[in-house]
């Protein structure tokens, strides 16, 4: 990507988040953001609901409320698959309206695979944009949802597990992250960095931030929470592409201990969809964040690790 020089541009691609922000007035930014893709239940209503949370999700990680949004849609124009379609869009816009926006149009193309997702944009005050970096030593890392989604939607890919069995990971990945965004504005200042976790799983999206930080971290592989029946449909290898190819990145940054379990380096590079944030917080307030977290309700509040000086390599993952 090109480089932005203008004073109203405060955060683009350069700083590896996901969003950008530009500057309206004083007291006034905008961010924006965009995301889809293909289904990965089979319910055409939650597989809406889901993409629109996800794509959510890059708004609530700066911090932002969400304002607007557009339906990016591909789809086939089977006569037979258009009701599908109209249970998709519904339950994207029933998740956009949950979250305070309003869905104002969109544009769709013919494509023989089905895609959905969204142009998300959001209001957020300049002084108290959240980006990737700004994690600083010390800090804590706490995440807000359970990781394992990648590796769920195989299994349901494979027939090794029904929809109705994974009915409560598809609740998570339909909620949105409003509350941990709710909950790092109420922290002030004490939020030095976020992050939601997608597609380049826990260590990619660390790691992302890590390096906008100019930082490292030590991670619990303990710690991590997980959905029920994760690290089974592992070693029956239900391993996203996707997931493979993050934990061949990841190795290249993250040193493991010699007694970790194949499926928890998976797990930690287990590609997500509509993940939770991760949050880098005061080491003084994460108790405060944590209770914060816990009364706005989101589904996991755990702290995971923490920011160090850096050093070679990028992530340290232990068994404590």
């Amino acid at each position: 990507m090109p480089a932005i020089d203008d004073p109203r541009v405060l955060v683009d691609a350069a700083s590896r988040d996901d969003a950008a922000v530009y500057q309206l007035t004083e007291d006034r930014a905008i961010v924006l953001s965009v995301d889809f893709f293909a289904p990965i239940v089979d319910d055409a209503y939650s597989f809406g609901a889901i993409a629109a949370a996800n794509a959510l999700s890059d708004i609530y990680a700066m911090g932002a409320t969400p304002l607007l949004a557009l339906n990016l849609v591909a789809w086939p124009r089977d006569p037979d698959l258009l009701q599908l379609l109209g249970e998709t869009l519904r339950g994207g816009h029933d998740v956009v309206r949950r979250a305070g926006a309003f869905l104002v149009g969109g544009h769709s193309i013919d494509d023989p695979e089905p895609k959905y997702g969204l142009v998300t944009i959001g209001e957020v005050h300049p002084s108290t944009v959240i980006s990737t970096a700004g994690a600083e030593p010390g800090d804590k890392l706490v995440l807000t949802k359970p990781l394992g989604t990648g590796v769920l939607s195989t299994a349901l890919k494979r027939g090794l597990v029904a929809e109705r069995e994974i009915a409560s990971a598809v609740a998570v990945m339909s909620t949105l992250n409003a509350g941990a965004a709710r909950a790092m504005r109420a922290m002030g200042a004490a939020v030095h960095a976020a992050t939601d976790v997608t597609g380049f799983g826990l260590l990619g999206h660390l790691s992302n931030m890590l390096q906008a930080s100019k930082a490292s971290a030590r991670i619990s592989a303990r710690s991590i929470p997980a959905f029920d029946g994760v690290r089974d449909w592992i070693d029956q290898d239900a391993v996203p592409g996707g997931t493979l190819r993050n934990l061949k990145s990841a190795n290249e940054i993250t040193s493991w201990p010699d007694d970790i379990a194949r499926r928890d380096q998976l797990l930690l590079a287990d590609a997500q969809t509509s993940g939770g944030l991760l949050i880098a917080v005061a080491a003084a307030r994460v108790d405060d964040l944590v209770t914060v977290l816990r009364e706005n309700e989101t589904p996991v509040h755990s702290v995971i690790g923490e920011v160090v000086e850096a050093t070679e390599p990028l992530i340290q993952v232990d068994n404590s």
